[in-house]
């Protein structure tokens, strides 16, 4: 990391005030650019403070969506086919090899933002242009009409898995943090050997992209059963919606004894 950029980060965030006062650790709670992938992690080991979650490196890459899967495929991990559209030339060659319907997203967003479900050829354009004002890098995925699953990684072990059921048209950011009408399943309805291969390429996927300490694997199921590896979540929500604080709870861990394995995380480096 440049110093630079350092300093713009701290520019941002009187993260000085963290030495002055002598924290003895930081929880990241921050999501999406600066605060998710990698910069302001980047600071505090340049401070010397502690912090939760993973490292500069594996914040970078879990927020990079691109690389995740780029990764993914080096390392054997399932994952669904992808094309960068680079620019609108790109969106007619994707529908073309990938067919439709498509995921179009921004390579370096979270909470499904700027994400869009295209149908038809016609829509790839507008769809492209939603994602890149967001990122000028772009990603298109076949559209994986299965089971979605998602499983929390904790201090080097797998939580539970979920099954997460909306009835609209995909778990986008409204599912996600407002809507009352998402399900959550747990158990998620895998028998035990498949729930524990999912959260062995849940793990693999952690050390591939360089994560730790906490966060979260998101999969689709198809109809073959192999499940499809969609990113990772190196900050994942703590909120009354939130995943990580629900597969928790399934096994006897309280959310004040999430707070605490969590805050175990902190580290330099």
């Amino acid at each position: 990391m440049s110093l630079a950029l350092i300093a713009s980060v701290l520019l941002r965030w009187p993260l000085a005030s963290l030495l002055a006062d002598s924290y003895d650790r930081t929880w990241i709670a921050l999501h999406g650019p600066g605060g998710e992938d990698g910069a302001v992690q980047g600071a505090l080991e340049w401070l010397g403070v502690p912090y939760t979650g993973s490292g500069v490196l594996g914040s970078a890459i879990g927020m990079d969506k691109l690389r995740t899967k780029q990764l993914a495929v080096a390392h054997g991990i399932p994952t669904p086919d992808f094309r960068v559209l680079a620019g609108a030339q790109d969106c007619q060659l994707a529908a073309d090899q990938l067919g439709l319907p498509l995921a179009v997203k921004p390579a370096t967003q979270g909470s499904s933002v700027g994400m869009s479900r295209v149908e038809r050829a016609d829509d790839l354009l507008a769809a492209w242009r939603t994602a890149s004002a967001l990122d000028p890098v772009v990603i298109a995925e076949p559209w994986i009409s299965g089971r979605e699953l998602t499983v929390g990684v904790l201090q080097g072990d797998a939580l539970p898995a979920i099954r997460i059921e909306t009835p609209r048209a995909f778990y986008d950011y409204q599912a996600k943090y407002f809507a009352d009408d998402t399900r959550y399943h747990i158990p998620c309805g895998l028998d035990a050997a498949a729930e524990d291969a999912l959260k062995q390429w849940a793990l693999a996927a952690f050390r591939a992209t360089g994560a730790q300490g906490w966060g979260r694997a998101d999969f689709m199921l198809g109809g073959d059963g192999v499940p499809l590896l969609l990113e990772i979540n190196t900050v994942p929500g703590m909120t009354s919606h939130s995943l990580v604080p629900m597969a928790a709870r399934a096994v006897g861990i309280s959310y004040e004894e999430l707070c605490v394995k969590i805050l175990e995380t902190a580290h330099v480096g």
